[in-house]
């Protein structure tokens, strides 16, 4: 699909959607949980929808309903032989490990370019636990025959902090008597705190010191319905937020300013911006800025706030660094690169020097025809981006926002985007 997007004006409202973090763990969870769970304001991208089949490919029965799915589940896991992830990386990493409790041997893979995306450190885990795992050269798909034999581990953190949310699930649920995880380098903290806060909600009891050694007691199977309810998503709101920045005159609700989603940091940049906000009942208010600051912003923990913040960065006056290039790499495209190649089309000059992304400010950007490279945060960012370019720009592969936001699209019009979607 083809977007095209003219130089708009945008106002009005803007109500995040629902945390496809949250909504991704919600169904791992509910799939342990020995009961009923049901999932309030729950989300339907493309990754929730994988994660909701994935719950149904490994026993437990899903009812949808307007406002709600609901998970019936015996907390037991049997894995039919085959699992689709779609192009959803978490739940690659996530259930590949929680699949992995049953005895049941199963072909686990996705789409897109989760397929060419290296997975050595899932293997290493998985064979740490006694489980089998054959593999495509470490990627995807990958054959996997369990169980898991609870035992204390060590683990690498240092390239994504999904496998370790993998981990405290399965091991969580699957373990007679205390166990330990010792942990290197773990990046993305900020989503760790989110895991453990839902577990704990579901009656974990998981302790950690300073994110090293992770100490987890056994849980009791019994019985339990739950109801949780599923935040708005930072991520998503962020390309909103930075849009209210740019241009004022939007109201962003839906989200809370006390969560423990790592893309909550970007109100820590809007504020080292001068951005002109305030916060009332709950809704972020913009009003005009005239001059932005430029910023310097540690995103190793949040790298998903790369896109959005490159669009920020470009709108303020001076030089703008974004730290933990690193954390790029792995993504549904090299988005370093990416960012790079599809913005330096539109007139704009980012530079990389080691782990920092340099973006120079007060561009003039230019309406172009430029490729999202499959990825849903770049074709994003570019539409915020071309709100203030100069003529028209076209987004190839724009149905990339499925991923994550399928609603994307129809939420800028509603703010008077100028848009027209070309199948």
């Amino acid at each position: 699909m083809r977007v095209k997007i003219n130089p708009s004006e945008i106002k009005g409202d803007f109500v995040a959607p629902p945390s496809k973090s949250m909504m991704q763990r919600a169904c791992a969870l509910g799939l342990l949980n020995c009961g009923i769970t049901t999932i309030f304001n729950p989300g339907y991208s493309n990754d929730d929808l994988a994660a909701l089949s994935i719950v149904e490919s490994l026993g437990a029965t899903i009812k949808k309903y307007n406002d709600s799915n609901v998970i019936i589940s015996s907390g037991n896991v049997h894995a039919k032989p085959d699992i689709f992830c779609g192009e959803s990386g978490l739940s690659f990493r996530l259930f590949s490990i929680v699949a992995a409790i049953g005895s049941n041997e199963f072909t686990i893979t996705g789409a897109g370019s989760l397929l060419s995306r290296g997975m050595d450190n899932l293997i290493e885990m998985l064979h740490a636990l006694d489980v089998k795992v054959s593999s495509n050269d470490g990627r995807s798909p990958f054959k996997i025959n369990g169980p898991i034999v609870p035992k204390n581990i060590s683990v690498d953190g240092s390239k994504s902090s999904q496998y370790l949310t993998g981990l405290l699930m399965a091991l969580g649920s699957s373990a007679e008597s205390p166990i330990t995880i010792e942990v290197e380098n773990l990046v993305s903290k900020p989503y760790i705190d989110l895991t453990l806060d839902m577990m704990r909600f579901f009656g974990y009891e998981i302790t950690h010191e300073s994110y090293q050694h992770f100490h987890i007691k056994p849980k009791q199977k019994v019985e339990k319905n739950i109801e949780i309810p599923i935040e708005g998503d930072w991520s998503s709101a962020s390309f909103f937020l930075v849009g209210g920045a740019i241009h004022g005159n939007i109201n962003v609700s839906g989200l809370n300013f006390n969560s423990t989603q790592a893309d909550r940091m970007i109100i820590d940049v809007l504020n080292q911006a001068g951005v002109n906000y305030r916060i009332s009942n709950q809704q972020i208010q913009f009003s005009t800025t005239n001059d932005l600051k430029s910023f310097a912003f540690d995103a190793t923990d949040c790298p998903d706030l790369f896109p959005p913040l490159v669009v920020l960065a470009l709108h303020c006056n001076g030089t703008s660094t974004i730290k933990g290039v690193h954390r790029l790499l792995n993504k549904e495209s090299n988005r370093a690169f990416t960012l790079q190649t599809v913005f330096s089309k539109m007139g704009a000059q980012i530079d990389i020097v080691d782990d920092e992304m340099i973006v120079q400010g007060n561009a003039v950007l230019i309406g172009a025809e430029v490729e999202s490279h499959h990825d849903h945060r770049i074709a994003m960012a570019l539409s915020i981006a071309a709100l203030s370019a100069k003529g028209e720009t076209s987004i190839l592969d724009g149905e990339s926002v499925h991923k994550s936001f399928p609603e994307f699209y129809d939420n800028l019009k509603l703010l008077g985007c100028s848009l027209s979607l070309i199948k």
